[in-house]
């Protein structure tokens, strides 16, 4: 008995903490519909191909001829190698993926956002140079949708906080 009154009394407590899911509504939410309005500029490079299409999926983009904002990223990709032998061959390398982004309003030209993400995966280095090239390119695709995420979550959390309330 003890027990189910004690469920009961922090379901109550929950209820009052405030917490709102960041997607309600789904996609057609405020937040949804707001990250819909935002075009990705283009991004130079395999690694901004891979960024700026992640980010394009996970915007959910839809046809609009004016967009809302514009998100303009810049990145940096870095392999650096550690973990050397004595004979000087390295043995893991780091790939690292670092941006900087900013989202625009696009009709008042303002950064409404200015932020960092970044991530980064180690890889080891075989005697294949082949399977360490493929290692890399992997490495790279899994970084760009980590990265794409943080952006994402980052521009939800402000358009969720400006985003007019629903009805």
């Amino acid at each position: 008995m003890r027990i189910v009154a004690a469920l009961i009394a922090a379901a109550m407590l929950l209820g009052g903490c405030g917490l709102r899911p960041l997607y309600s509504g789904g996609g057609k939410g405020a937040v949804a519909q707001s990250l819909a309005g935002v075009t990705v500029g283009p991004i130079p490079g395999r690694a901004g191909w891979f960024v700026r299409n992640a980010l394009n999926d996970r915007l959910g983009r839809g046809g609009e001829s004016t967009p809302r904002y514009r998100l303009e990223v810049e990145l940096d990709d870095q392999i650096t190698g550690f973990g050397v032998r004595s004979d000087n061959a390295v043995t893991r390398e780091r790939r690292t993926l670092r941006s900087r982004y900013r989202l625009v309003d696009a009709a008042a030209g303002t950064v409404v956002v200015d932020a960092t993400a970044g991530s980064d995966a180690g890889i080891d280095v075989v005697s294949s140079e082949y399977a360490t090239i493929a290692a890399e390119e992997s490495a790279l695709e899994r970084l760009s949708g980590e990265i794409a995420d943080q952006i994402v979550v980052r521009l939800a959390l402000y358009v969720s906080r400006t985003a007019p309330a629903a009805p």
